[in-house]
């Protein structure tokens, strides 16, 4: 479509130009000695087509280049940020996982240790109420030695005096000598 367009803009002015008036293509052709100025024109525009191709070429091949470049570059510097981040996500997963495995070892132990806890308390408490069931029967046997003591100590105190009970030198020194050794 173009082409046709830009074919258009160059045989239209040159059909119009060709159908000028008599008077000034006969006054062209006794000048130059042709009916129209058709060639020397399109040589014209081919040189100065050629000029500009000359002129402009390289800094309009250098811009694209140089845009292509940087569009390269941004792209490049793109990607690695991409990556980056990728590798950041996965660093930050392998991270999240770590953590919990270790929160779930940290769960475990804790239940390990409340355990181990409750079972030490549960046998210190077994001791213990061993311990008082023990000192317990102590005391009872101390009270029931104690009372059948006391029961004898009156039995005897009421009954018997000083008077029934005829000791000798010889016994008071065994007696005492019993007592100290």
């Amino acid at each position: 479509m173009k082409k046709i367009v830009l074919l258009s803009l160059l045989i239209v002015p040159a059909i119009l130009l060709a159908s000028g008036g008599d008077a000034e293509s006969s006054r062209y052709f006794a000048q130059t000695g042709r009916e129209t100025d058709f060639w020397p024109r399109a040589v014209n525009f081919i040189i100065f087509a050629s000029l500009l191709y000359y002129l402009l070429a390289n800094p309009i091949k250098n811009f694209f280049k140089g845009r292509t470049e940087g569009i390269a570059g941004q792209l490049n510097e793109i990607e690695k940020k991409l990556q980056a981040a990728k590798d950041e996500k996965k660093e930050a997963q392998n991270r999240l996982d770590e953590s919990e495995k270790r929160a779930e070892e940290i769960i475990a132990d804790a239940k390990a240790e409340a355990v181990i806890l409750a079972e030490k308390i549960a046998t210190g408490n077994e001791n213990d109420l061993a311990l008082l069931d023990k000192q317990l029967e102590e005391k009872m046997s101390l009270e029931e030695r104690k009372s059948a003591r006391d029961a004898i100590d009156e039995i005897l105190s009421d009954n018997i005096t000083n008077e029934d009970i005829m000791i000798d030198e010889a016994k008071v020194v065994e007696i005492i000598s019993k007592k100290v050794a």
